[in-house]
């Protein structure tokens, strides 16, 4: 959300929760008195103050007032305006301003009842590092960094590192990182393979790294063919003076850029800078899929599955996705869609003020352009198809494990625990959560043991684990149960584990889990586990049971995700410096001070004039590293 609408906005409170308004109708009644005909974007409250739904409207009052015709609303939407409780709106200046903060609010607060983009995780971009005399190609994700020029996005990780090693090829820029680079003075393999310049060794002037980051610059812009043609000329006049080696070069680079071009380009003669948007639904199921294609150049595709779409049209689900999905991330001047689009002009008009520059949204009757929508489209057709034989075969496997452990439905969501640890240090417990699609790594939980815990005492680990993840939901309100709370509880252990962590789900008051022990035998043979639940004796399933196979899985998934957290938190550990606890010393000074002095020690044995001498450090600062280091000093400063 921009700041524009920030500014724009002022939130009016609609009805006084304290007092508790009557459900439904008479709720939204209520709140119409103080609705504004402006335009603006309202929020569905239920009754604990949750939102059920996030609409904007060019006039808020009209279009709340649509919400009492309940014989006009889908059987959806009658639900939704039964749970509500109150209704909060936010004015603007525009629609279009309405627009792009109702996909703002969408995509932070997740509302049962609207369409969802559930895979939302930031994509990578290409990434030039221009504060330095020698800039740096890297992946970048996140939030931008200053003093960098980017290109992209592009659909994965994959696909900028492939990007990445084919500029190496024909420019030789670099792709080591600054501290990489400033501790060299012999050039790495990347120099002996022909894939980078070597700056780090003054293997090339930075006149002549300029010239290479320059046209790498022109080419990721699409300049390609007079990039091309100047290096042709380049290369004739390098030949001509009998300069071979360096024609050959030239000659190696123009290569590169050719099997660049030919390996990733969709259709140049029709696409510059666009976004190839794909609708395809079945069955109540829906993939969206999206090719970035920018400077001619197709920087991958990446399928996307909303949720929450049963009942909403191909064309409805396309516009909710096309204004969440550019919600963090500008949009390209094109956007080439497969489905009309309800309000397009209005989506033009808020994705152009999200962007600063006018984009359009086309979709294509004939021709090229057609023919990559249809392609488009193939791909977003097939993934779903993959997607639901997937999800068919995971729901067998569900319903599997209903029939053994004796559930009265097939569960939707199974939580699976463990810890790791050596001798209680950098100690953690993990949740990993299995479901009808497979691993939902996005509901992935790492509990940092807070202690004291004695070392090796799993059972208190486990302790502390289950009163995070239960105890504050089963004391807010015991009676209901909520809605993220597992069907099933699977744990690593015999039933030592099983009776400590049934004695403390009884103590949180969760009743409603179906909890599940699985130990391996004597042997601790794969295959041979036992099964410990409160209905009877533990039990084993036939060696060959897709279902033993599944519980396997979800049991080595957790025990895989706590190695993982484990090492992670004592690799951190290992990479910490003295200099983490000096005030006044941020990454960027510590940075500084380790490649002036070489370690930390050598920063604690300076005086207080070599620490001036380092960029960035003055008089006061010096002082406080000094002081830090010598308290003694200190002491007798202040005597």
């Amino acid at each position: 959300m921009s700041d524009s609408i920030n500014d724009a906005g002022s939130t009016v409170e609609a009805a006084d929760r304290s007092s508790a308004p009557p459900h439904g109708v008479e709720a939204i009644r209520h709140a119409l008195k103080t609705i504004p005909l402006s335009p603006g974007v309202y929020r569905m409250l239920g009754a604990k103050g949750e939102v059920l739904y996030v609409g904007k409207a060019r006039s808020l009052k009209k279009r709340v007032t649509s919400y009492t015709r309940l014989q006009q609303l889908p059987e959806r939407i009658r639900l939704m305006v039964s749970l509500t409780a109150s209704m909060e709106v936010v004015t603007t200046r525009t629609e279009a301003e309405a627009l792009l903060l109702e996909a703002n609010y969408i995509k932070r607060m997740k509302p049962r009842y609207n369409i969802l983009l559930r895979d939302d995780k930031s994509l990578p971009w290409l990434m030039l590092t221009e504060d330095h005399p020698f800039p740096q190609i890297t992946k970048q994700r996140g939030k931008p960094v200053k003093g960098a020029t980017y290109w992209g996005p592009f659909a994965s990780g994959w696909a900028v590192n492939q990007t990445i090693n084919l500029i190496e090829r024909s420019f030789l820029l670099r792709s080591c990182s600054d501290a990489v680079f400033s501790s060299r003075a012999r050039p790495c393999l990347l120099f002996q393979i022909r894939r980078c310049s070597g700056p780090c060794a003054d293997r090339i002037s930075p006149e002549d790294y300029a010239q290479l980051v320059g046209e790498a610059k022109r080419f990721l812009s699409g300049e390609n063919k007079a990039l091309q043609r100047e290096l042709a000329e380049q290369m004739e006049a390098a030949s001509e003076a009998l300069a071979f080696e360096r024609a050959a070069m030239i000659r190696d680079r123009i290569r590169g850029i050719a099997s660049m071009q030919d390996s990733t380009v969709i259709n140049p003669a029709s696409i510059d800078d666009a976004d190839v948007v794909a609708v395809w639904q079945v069955a109540g199921q829906t993939c969206i899929q999206v090719f970035f294609v920018r400077g001619s150049r197709n920087n991958g595709n990446r399928p996307f599955f909303p949720a929450q779409v049963e009942g909403e049209s191909p064309s409805e689900v396309l516009a909710a996705f096309l204004l969440q999905f550019y919600d963090d991330k500008p949009p390209p001047p094109l956007i080439l869609v497969n489905a009309e689009i309800p309000e397009q002009e209005l989506i033009e008009e808020a994705l152009t003020l999200r962007r600063a520059r006018k984009v359009e949204i086309v979709l294509p009757r004939r021709g090229e352009k057609k023919e990559v929508v249809d392609h488009a489209a193939l791909n977003a057709r097939e993934a779903l198809e993959r997607r639901l034989a997937e999800n068919a075969g995971q729901r067998k496997l569900l319903e599997g494990v209903a029939s053994v452990f004796g559930l009265s439905r097939t569960p939707e969501r199974i939580e699976t625990y463990d810890n790791s640890h050596i001798m209680g240090q950098n100690a953690y417990g993990v949740m990993i959560v299995g479901g009808p699609e497979g691993f939902n790594k996005r509901a992935y939980r790492k509990y940092g043991i807070k202690g004291p815990i004695t070392p090796g005492d799993d059972f208190a680990m486990m302790r502390e684990v289950m009163e995070r993840r239960f105890g504050k939901s089963a004391r807010e309100d015991g009676a209901e149960r909520p809605e993220d709370w597992p069907d099933v509880l699977l744990i690593d252990g015999g039933l030592g584990q099983f009776n400590a962590v049934r004695e403390i789900l009884e103590e949180l008051g969760v009743h409603d889990v179906k909890l599940v022990a699985i130990a391996k035998g004597p042997d601790r043979d794969a295959g041979r586990e036992w099964f410990h639940t409160a209905e009877g004796p533990p039990f084993q399933l036939p060696p060959r049971d897709p279902v033993l196979y599944y519980l396997q899985r979800l049991r080595d998934e957790a025990h895989r995700f706590a190695i993982t957290t484990h090492r992670n938190s004592r690799s951190k550990g290992l990479r910490r410096s003295e200099l983490d606890d000096v005030p006044g010393v941020g990454a960027v000074r510590k940075r500084a001070l380790l490649n002036h002095f070489g370690s930390a020690r050598g920063v604690r044995d300076a005086g207080i004039q070599e620490l001036t001498e380092v960029a960035g450090i003055n008089q006061e600062t010096a002082r406080g590293i000094y002081g830090h280091f010598h308290p003694e000093w200190v002491r007798d400063a202040e005597n």
